[in-house]
């Protein structure tokens, strides 16, 4: 590679791509696919809008800013345009419920549609499939970042979510604003020296929850700025110093710059986006779908249980698999012997299982002991594509010992779920904020987006009556 720092075939290239994709260049597929994620994803910021840390951001952040640019979704309240993006992102990863990106490592969601739906908002002719076209656009560019850095990027502490989500936030954006390819590449350099995001924010922090959000401003900043004709560093992912790359990844060898554009156009990334039927981080799915498994097969309650053990990853043993202690409804919903606990007293692991008085629930906390994370080498060989692949184990009282083996869980890109079970969890989540009538439109507007004239009317409809 070259020292220059205009060096940037892979920005470039993912540059023109965002620059000049069209409706039509996209699979139909891929557009039945991302409808119902984005509508998956509106669904989890409405449940989020009332939760504690939804607000005291919302009370913070209009305590500085008077504007009135853009909605705050399932509110009535307005913030600036940033503003709200932040806060949007932020209701989306609000309690776990949002998409990932499961070989990229990211909630794709939670960083492009409020940055996009912001500019849909502010600039009202955009129709809906000029909005389609966007969020493609968007949904395509980060995963390929991920792939490109591989699992080591989380595993050495950035959350991946955060640092990577620029770069779908500014794609969507940039689209959305009809950027050409050069200043596409400026959207991307400007969003990708504000990528951040650690990971120890997993440990009981409300903050965890804001980084989607910041990842969003920080590409619509990207794309609004170079709009205007502000610049950034144009070879931001190549450059061998002080590029995203190289910067985020111990060493050159652990990232793949040819995977940021292979198949590009070709093989589409939506499709790898999968869904959550847990409230709770991806990596702890494959084992919850692991017991629910082993007890179709054979019925056993907590009391039938001497342990567990659950083989995986090296980053399922770092992201999940530490030793539960209760700090807050964060770090409940990422442990893993946490999360197998409710499943077993609660026979679900939804929204209605996390409350914060059961943080600290002594019965969750004996049973969650009982539980183990190992690392299996053999796991972590395979890579990226089988991060969340598990071994479960349970040990029964009786000496009885059931094993099951789950590479994906359900909602994956490889077991994605019914039209009518997304459209279900929509539904429940967004009736915590809208009234029945708005959620039935909203569904049908998400479901129906290429009849759209004014793409913006998606945001009116998430504004409490």
């Amino acid at each position: 590679m070259s020292d220059s720092v205009r060096d940037n075939p892979y920005t470039r290239e993912l540059a023109q791509f965002v620059s000049t994709l069209q409706y039509e260049d996209i699979p139909q597929n891929v557009i039945s696919r991302i409808k119902l994620l984005m509508l998956d994803s509106l669904g989890c910021a409405l449940y989020g809008a009332h939760l504690p840390w939804s607000q005291i951001l919302l009370e913070t952040l209009k305590a500085v800013d008077t504007s009135q640019g853009a909605q705050v979704w399932g509110t009535r309240e307005k913030l600036s345009l940033p503003h709200a993006a932040l806060i949007n992102g932020t209701l989306v990863q609000g309690f776990e419920l949002d998409d990932v990106h499961r070989q990229g490592v990211m909630h794709v969601g939670a960083v492009v549609l409020p940055a996009l739906l912001g500019v849909a908002e502010n600039r009202r002719q955009m129709t809906g499939i000029d909005f389609l076209t966007s969020a493609v656009a968007g949904y395509e560019v980060g995963p390929r970042v991920g792939v490109c850095m591989g699992a080591e990027h989380i595993a050495q502490g950035w959350h991946s979510g955060a640092t990577l989500g620029v770069f779908s936030a500014a794609a969507g954006a940039a689209r959305g604003l009809k950027l050409d390819a050069q200043r596409t590449v400026h959207a991307l350099g400007v969003a990708g020296t504000q990528a951040a995001g650690l990971m120890a924010a997993q440990y009981g922090s409300m903050v965890k929850r804001m980084h989607a959000g910041r990842s969003s401003q920080s590409g619509l900043y990207g794309a609004l700025l170079a709009e205007k004709g502000f610049t950034g560093i144009e070879a931001v992912l190549e450059s061998e110093y002080g590029g995203f790359c190289t910067t985020f990844s111990r060493s050159t060898d652990r990232f793949n710059l040819d995977e940021l554009t292979a198949g590009l156009g070709q093989v589409w990334q939506t499709m790898g986006v999968a869904l959550k039927f847990y409230s709770c981080v991806g990596s702890n799915h494959t084992t919850l779908d692991g017991i629910r498994n082993l007890q179709a097969q054979r019925p056993f309650g907590p009391n039938d249980i001497d342990h567990i053990m659950v083989s995986g990853s090296q980053v399922t043993m770092d992201h999940v698999g530490w030793p539960y202690k209760p700090e807050g409804l964060t770090s409940a919903q990422l442990n893993l012997p946490y999360c197998v606990a409710t499943l077993l007293l609660e026979g679900d692991c939804f929204v209605d299982q996390f409350t914060q008085d059961l943080v600290a629930d002594p019965t969750r906390m004996a049973l969650a002991e009982k539980v183990k994370v190992k690392h299996d080498e053999h796991i972590t060989s395979l890579g990226s594509k089988f991060r969340h692949m598990v071994h479960v184990e349970v040990f029964l009282k009786d000496g009885t010992v059931l094993k099951d083996t789950v590479e994906y869980p359900r909602g994956s890109e490889h077991n994605f779920a019914s039209e009518a079970d997304v459209v279900k969890k929509f539904e429940h989540l967004a009736s915590q904020a809208l009234n029945r009538s708005q959620v039935e439109q909203l569904r049908d507007a998400m479901l129906g987006l290429e009849k759209l004239n004014d793409a913006g009317k998606i945001v009116d409809l998430m504004k409490v009556a």
